[in-house]
């Protein structure tokens, strides 16, 4: 994220906040989601096979899944988010006027 030279805020500068906002939070959601579906998915597809119909079977997997993701992805989910916060910190002097 490189912000623009200017020393007030923009309306350039909004959008690029928000934009960089939005993609940090879809990099970071975004495999966590994936899992999520995946699981439901194989959890629905198992459940149609065996006809055993218990909520507390599609909860569980998924959320297991989605733990153990978040476990495997989080030293790299860390590091996006220290990188967007280095930038926001880094560019504070043109936010507050």
């Amino acid at each position: 994220m490189h912000l623009p030279e200017s020393e007030t805020m923009t309306q350039e500068l909004v959008m690029k906040l928000a934009r960089d906002a939005l993609t940090t939070t879809l990099m970071v959601a975004g495999p966590l989601l994936l899992v999520s579906l995946i699981a439901g998915v194989v959890v629905s597809i198992v459940q149609v096979v065996t006809s055993i119909q218990d909520m507390t079977l599609s909860l569980v997997p998924r959320m297991l899944a989605v733990f153990l993701a978040f476990l495997f992805l989080l030293p790299w989910v860390m590091h996006v988010l220290i990188g967007f916060a280095v930038q926001l910190f880094g560019h504070l002097e043109q936010f507050v006027l």
